[in-house]
């Protein structure tokens, strides 16, 4: 069903990275009491483990179908919740730097976006059953055909979450809130300054969420050349842009976890910089105003 036998010495070390990195986050999810990493970074983690056990299974029974399915479904469906994860890092970061740069308050980031994940969670999953009961050419082609459409709806979502993190990441370096009276309310506060733990924060947030999105690309490119194709018939194709992207993504936030990089002290601007960028933002607005 691969047209290709997985290799087997490949197939134990994805099981062996992704084993260890569930488990790290595990560890991690109950160091820092982030409970949420469970039906996340946790939960990706023990599927695409299941997912390239079954490739494992595959390279001594290859002719078997059961294993063929089981990866497919889960290394499709597996990413979603890591993609979760960094939805919810996202509206932490803006809690710490500010919510009056972001259109979104912090809790909106967490609801919408995940809840926005999850609709290509329920999709991918649904195409995924159908293709695996499927006992047709048509019923198994008709299973990817609602597997595509779950991975361009999520790439769709990731497009969105990384343009609202874009604007609220210029808006603050820039100084810019993004409504005149909600900034009125906030100046009398002074603003947070960007430390090297927030910085090596969103460096990673960024790094994992590209190479997540690298991964959706190649999902999509897979599934629309047909289960005959060229891409999908490809083993090294598959271990690069699939197995490879998603432990990067993975192990990246292992090493620069949010538990740690996210729970330091806040870090204030000194009062005269602040009065600074006060009327800065004051005679800014004045101006708009007056060219109006």
């Amino acid at each position: 069903p691969y047209h290709y036998i997985p290799t087997q010495y490949v197939c134990i070390i994805f099981v062996t990275l992704y084993s260890v990195s569930s488990l790290l986050h595990l560890a991690q999810a109950f160091r820092y009491r982030m409970w949420w990493l469970f039906p996340t970074a946790i939960l990706a983690g023990a599927a695409e483990t299941l997912g390239w056990s079954a490739r494992l299974w595959s390279s001594v029974n290859f002719m078997l179908d059961t294993p063929f399915m089981i990866q497919i479904s889960t290394t499709i469906i597996a990413p979603t919740p890591l993609v979760a994860a960094n939805f919810i890092i996202l509206g932490r970061i803006v809690r710490k730097l500010g919510s009056r740069y972001s259109r979104l308050s912090p809790k909106w980031y967490t609801i919408i976006f995940c809840g926005f994940d999850i609709v290509p969670l329920v999709i991918q999953a649904l195409g995924g059953g159908i293709a695996s009961g499927a006992t047709t050419q048509a019923g198994t082609e008709l299973g990817a055909r609602i597997m595509l459409g779950g991975i361009a709806t999520q790439m769709v979502f990731i497009t969105l979450y990384v343009a609202c993190a874009a604007e609220f990441l210029c808006r603050f370096f820039n100084d810019r809130p993004v409504r005149v009276c909600a900034a009125s309310r906030s100046f009398e506060g002074p603003r947070v300054v960007m430390d090297r733990q927030l910085k090596t924060m969103i460096f990673a947030l960024s790094f994992s969420t590209f190479f997540l999105y690298i991964r959706a690309v190649y999902r999509l490119i897979e599934l629309s050349d047909g289960w005959n194709g060229t891409v999908i018939s490809t083993q090294n194709y598959f271990n690069v842009f699939d197995g490879t992207m998603v432990v990067l993504a993975m192990y990246t936030l292992n090493f620069c976890h949010p538990g740690r990089l996210l729970n330091a002290p806040v870090v204030l601007a000194p009062p005269e910089k602040w009065r600074e960028a006060m009327s800065q933002y004051s005679g800014s607005s004045a101006l708009s105003i007056d060219s109006v």
